[in-house]
């Protein structure tokens, strides 16, 4: 009976100093997220047990008060993924698999510098430009479709409604959708987009049969990763929404729910007391609806773990 003696490479200074390092890095990250929902769940436990009196516009217990705030924070999410995601794998898809090259490079270069232009530009444009541009529009949408809960009248006469809002997130989160998806995209085998082609099919049918089934775990990362950036977004919907604490579907009324982010920013510098632990609150709960997100999503991604290009 032979015996498989196994023989272990040995490991180089430099293998050592780098695996550490990982680890090191690694570690720091967990301890600072552990260290961030410990003060967090520290600081919120005066607001979750606090009476009415203490808390702002009236309400009765904390969930009362964080209720709307959850709701606007996931609901302009939402509308701004809406919009977004289809224009962004359009894009994706122009940009790697019809424009010629030197136009696809050039795009390539506008839309990862439109990934890094401030929110606060971003929102001076929302309360600046599309809000009064997009009032005349939403006066429309009542007239003719205001028998559609979405659409219900009165109309906005300003123009800082939920669904501008939602516009506003879904330009700022295009260029990081499209940037994921446009390298998921190159990333698939070209046997694989040159086999459907020899078997006679169409462009679009080979991106349909080979691009996108491989791209599918990367799409999903990119648009979780857009949502993240939706969910957390404050300068925009601080500058451009007129909120109001109330849970409404209504996309071009004048009285919107507020998002966590942005009651936050809006009430912090004027916030005491009990008030402060509220806010903090909020701020936990939205760092739980961004933590559920992103581990559906990946949960989701490593189901098809084999097939991706984006792990």
């Amino acid at each position: 009976m032979t015996t498989v003696r196994t023989i272990k490479a040995k490991q180089r200074p430099g293998d050592r100093v780098f695996s550490a390092s990982t680890t090191i890095a690694g570690c720091i990250i967990l301890a600072a997220l552990a260290a961030v929902a410990v003060f967090l769940l520290a600081e919120s436990v005066p607001a979750v047990v606090s009476g009415p009196d203490e808390l702002r516009d009236g309400a009765d217990t904390f969930w009362a008060y964080v209720a709307p705030l959850a709701f606007g924070t996931l609901w302009a999410a939402l509308i701004a993924l809406v919009i977004a995601f289809p224009i962004s794998i359009g894009i994706a898809l122009f940009i790697s698999h019809y424009a010629p090259r030197r136009i696809a490079q050039g795009l390539g270069y506008i839309v990862d510098l439109l990934a890094a232009v401030p929110s606060v530009v971003f929102g001076l444009w929302g309360i600046k430009v599309l809000a009064p541009l997009v009032t005349p529009f939403y006066q429309e949408l009542t007239t003719n479709l205001g028998w559609i809960p979405l659409f219900s009248p009165p109309a906005s006469g300003t123009g800082r409604t939920v669904l501008t809002v939602g516009i506003v997130l879904a330009v700022m989160i295009i260029p990081i959708i499209t940037a994921i998806s446009r390298e998921i995209f190159l990333q698939t085998p070209v046997l694989h987009e040159e086999a459907a082609l020899a078997l006679g099919a169409t462009r679009w049918e080979m991106i349909s049969m080979a691009v996108i089934p491989f791209a599918r775990p990367g799409i999903i990362s990119a648009a979780m990763l857009g949502l993240g950036r939706a969910l957390g977004e404050t300068m925009v919907v601080a500058m451009v929404l007129s909120p109001a604490v109330v849970i409404s579907f209504v996309l071009t009324g004048s009285s919107n729910p507020a998002t966590i982010a942005g009651n936050i920013a809006l009430n912090f510098p004027d916030a005491y007391g009990v008030q402060v632990n509220a806010l903090i609150a909020s701020g936990l709960v939205l760092f739980v609806i961004t933590l559920v997100i992103n581990s559906v999503a990946r949960i989701v991604v490593n189901r098809r773990k084999a097939f991706s290009g984006a792990n």
